[in-house]
């Protein structure tokens, strides 16, 4: 059997994707998936871990949450990957959690801009109360919300924290997730 091919030994074993990609259903929770993440995610391996993200979506499993423990690394292609899992995921009425960053990945994401757009926890029970809360941080904080450029007023529309660019006059706007808007 090929690194590539899915593995599950039994029903209550988890399914191995491989030795660095293993998910764990979650029973109380329903459609919840928990995936430990181990190595990297890079331009090698993400088509097949986006492919995989994507028939476990398609399959109804819509709450997904990523161990990140023993992630050490993960490229632009990578977040690219979790990017498109994530509007996927949202489309469907779901989300995804990420706990146990370590430093090194955690920075990746602030330096692209990720950090804001993403949910992350530090734990699995926090991460598992943003499903059973039924909401996110930012939906109890008004998102989706219009906002107004502070440079040429043209009014936004923005579905959550983040950094955006003005479509009128290109300035590059930061949203904290208060809804606070601060330039760069």
């Amino acid at each position: 059997m090929s690194k590539n091919e899915m593995v599950q030994e039994s029903e209550d074993e988890p399914l191995v994707l491989r030795e660095d990609m293993v998910i764990k259903r979650m029973d109380p929770l329903e459609g919840c998936l928990i995936v430990h993440l181990a190595g990297y995610i890079d331009t090698y391996n993400a088509d097949y871990f986006h492919k995989r993200m994507v028939t476990s979506i398609e399959a109804g499993h819509t709450k997904l949450i990523f161990q990140c423990k023993e992630l050490t690394y993960v490229s632009s292609t990578g977040i690219g990957s979790f990017s498109s899992i994530l509007k996927l995921v949202t489309s469907q009425g779901g989300n995804m959690v990420f706990f146990d960053l370590q430093p090194k990945v955690y920075d990746v994401f602030q330096l692209l801009g990720f950090a804001e757009v993403f949910t992350i926890k530090n734990t699995l029970d926090a991460s598992l109360a943003v499903f059973r809360d039924g909401s996110s941080e930012e939906s109890k904080q008004g998102y989706p919300r219009s906002i107004v450029c502070p440079v040429c007023a043209n009014s936004l529309h923005s579905v959550h924290s983040g950094r955006f660019r003005c479509s009128v006059c290109k300035t590059i706007l930061a949203i904290d997730k208060q809804g606070q808007i601060f330039l760069g």
